[in-house]
């Protein structure tokens, strides 16, 4: 009887099913045990599916997670495609797109640490991973504020989950974030070994622009 148990989970699931939650986001191992083992036992349908759509499955079952994307035209212009993109491309601000960054690079040095798979960073941490980063400002409430901004943007698109208080812990506790490693398949290991010489150049021009507003 268990080696039929396989069968029964797929026979609950068809292409729609599937395809539909796929379509809204990403879906997550952790998230439903039983979508995933079908969609890993009907990939090779899915892709044909989604392909119809000019999309393409990524499927990571290492880290647990899947998403659709559009399929390279090997070229940048969209105008190239005959076909409009389902999944369309979200411009993000530069704060956004460093602190995205700077995860994923706080990513890489846990795994490389060999620690926990989960990567938690408390609302603190978060901040200043990315203070140094920003010009500096007189009002610092202002700032935080701006940086609470940033990543409420960043759980928006699903690169940190906001983590419920634990049982028992006072009401208003430092807020605290897990870092889904889906960021790893949107941040690739190639550009993230440029990314020091990257950020040194950024500050660099930062305080370049801070002597020239003390000399004004």
């Amino acid at each position: 009887m268990q080696e039929e148990q396989p069968e029964a989970i797929v026979a609950t699931h068809d292409l729609s099913s599937l395809a539909i939650p796929l379509l809204k986001g990403v879906l997550y191992r952790d998230g439903d045990a039983g979508l995933w083992n079908a969609l890993l036992d009907l990939q090779a349908r899915v892709r044909d599916y989604v392909a119809v759509l000019n999309l393409e499955l990524v499927l990571d079952e290492a880290e647990g997670y899947a998403f659709l994307r559009s399929r390279p035209t090997g070229d940048d212009d969209d105008t190239a495609s005959p076909l409009p993109r389902l999944v369309p491309r979200r411009p993000l601000s530069f704060p956004v797109s460093l602190l995205l960054a700077l995860l994923r690079k706080k990513l890489a040095e846990s795994d490389a640490g060999g620690g926990d798979t989960r990567l938690i960073l408390s609302r603190e941490q978060i901040v200043e991973l990315i203070r140094v980063f920003l010009p500096a400002g007189s009002n610092e409430t202002k700032l935080i504020d701006q940086i609470e901004t940033h990543v409420n943007k960043i759980v928006e698109l699903g690169f940190l989950r906001r983590l419920k208080p634990a049982a028992g812990k006072r009401e208003g506790q430092a807020a605290a974030f897990e870092v889904q490693r889906i960021l790893k398949a949107f941040v690739d290991a190639q550009w993230l070994a440029d990314f020091d010489a990257q950020l040194a150049a950024y500050q660099a021009q930062l305080g370049l622009a801070a002597e020239g507003n003390a000399d004004d």
